[in-house]
């Protein structure tokens, strides 16, 4: 199964995606938006950026876990991703949004 973008309001009511493996797993998150337009944005860029090793920041937590964001051209976060317990495991995160983000459907949880 491959991967897909998950598009659904919060309960703020604003517009968020998740990116998520073939297994069903979150590999990816974002920030809400308010307006859906700049969320699918969102989605493009990632399906962009995600191809650049340079886009991922990889960052470790006080308790010693390890996450990463995924950064637009622009310098913005576009995407964070879950707390992993080692860095094979985020680098493993890593890889499978730079996979499945390029031809991940998106599945529009809004309408």
């Amino acid at each position: 199964m491959a991967g897909k973008f998950e598009v659904f309001k919060d309960k703020k009511g604003e517009t968020r995606f998740r990116l998520k493996a073939g297994n069903g797993q979150i590999i990816l998150a974002s920030e809400g938006y308010k307006r859906k337009a700049s969320c699918m944005n969102g989605v493009e860029s990632v399906r962009k950026n995600s191809q650049a090793d340079a886009r991922f920041e990889r960052k470790s937590t006080r308790a010693g876990k390890h996450r990463f964001n995924l950064r637009a051209t622009n310098g913005q976060v576009i995407g964070v991703s879950e707390s992993y317990e080692s860095e094979k495991a985020r680098e493993n995160g890593i890889a499978s949004v730079a996979k499945n983000a390029p031809g991940a459907k998106v599945d529009d949880q809004t309408v």
